[in-house]
């Protein structure tokens, strides 16, 4: 299938979910930002992996409350320390308190795992197993660096039309080495592939990306569908990492068929200045990871801020 046929990319979000390792670091968080993370009570919705729009403002983009509409993340055990191998695990209480057990299937997959440190880089979107006996969620795990993490988990509750994206931090004991972008990057080299985005982001509005996927110098056209999509799109705003609405373009896939060069999508980002994103997309039955850095040009009315903001609710 050509690309003019059908491209498809969908977000999340981890979700928003722009969330990204491959040559291009992420911006490092300023300590009062990672302390906010540590004290942030207020929620937020967010229907990360799903395709459905939010009535709510562009500026409130979600992915920075443990809590949203009653539900709430619980503390996320993890290994302590960095090469110690054990579980990542947490819960999801609904509003009377017990764990919940029960999830739409969104993009293939009942709960989307993101996660990423405080400065953009270590950048993991996994899927965890959940216990129908406890309601714990959980997924083999072991760091590999140290630093401070935000955990994203993004998912829609049975029967319900609403997704959303809860999150915490975990701390992992070691010395940690900030590495951060120092400028825009729209091309990465990841794995032999080359993969280029195009289009320009500006506030406030819906702004569509095209990303290209090259191999050797010529065009890749036998992507497959990952996830119910052609490739997987987690986008993050600089300094606070909010986690940004992205949708698909295009139809969704069927088992079998395969695209390319190009797989393009729609992002929304709140304001003006510098957003992360990372792109998952599938060849040969493997998938790979490919990680930009693009800057949100100004748009009347829109807000210049990029340092942490009120997120009481956004979707995705």
């Amino acid at each position: 299938m050509n690309a003019a046929g059908r491209l498809a990319l969908y977000g999340a979000g981890l979700a928003v979910a722009f969330t990204g390792a491959l040559g291009i670091s992420a911006v490092a968080v300023p300590d009062s930002v990672v302390s906010d993370w540590k004290n942030e009570s207020t929620t937020g919705s967010h229907s990360g992996m799903t395709d459905k729009k939010p009535s709510m403002p562009m500026d409130t983009p979600a992915g920075l409350s443990a809590s949203a509409d009653g539900y709430v993340l619980t503390s996320v055990n993890s290994p302590e320390k960095v090469g110690d191998s054990g579980e990542l695990s947490f819960q999801i209480q609904n509003k009377a308190g017990d764990p919940l057990l029960g999830y739409e299937t969104a993009h293939e997959k009942q709960l989307h795992l993101i996660v990423v440190r405080s400065d953009g880089t270590q950048f993991r979107h996994v899927h965890p197993t959940l216990d129908k006996a406890t309601g714990t969620w959980s997924v083999p795990w072991k760091w590999d660096t140290a630093g401070t993490y935000r955990i994203y988990t993004d998912f829609t509750p049975k029967n319900s039309s609403d997704g959303m994206t809860l999150t915490s931090t975990v701390d992992v004991a070691g010395q940690f080495t900030p590495d951060p972008a120092k400028t825009v990057s729209t091309t990465d080299e990841v794995d032999g592939f080359t993969a280029s985005v195009d289009g320009d982001l500006v506030a406030g509005k819906t702004s569509e990306l095209t990303v290209k996927i090259t191999r050797d110098g010529k065009s890749v056209t036998t992507l497959q569908p990952y996830l119910g999509a052609y490739g997987h799109l987690v986008a993050l705003r600089e300094g606070d990492l909010a986690y940004l609405h992205v949708h698909a373009q295009g139809e969704e896939p069927s088992a079998g068929e395969t695209t390319g060069p190009e797989i393009s999508f729609g992002a929304e980002a709140p304001n003006a200045g510098r957003y992360l994103l990372y792109l998952d997309f599938k060849v040969d039955g493997k998938v790979h990871t490919a990680e930009f850095v693009l800057d949100a040009a100004r748009d009347d009315g829109a807000d210049t801020d990029t340092g942490t903001h009120d997120t009481s609710s956004h979707g995705h």
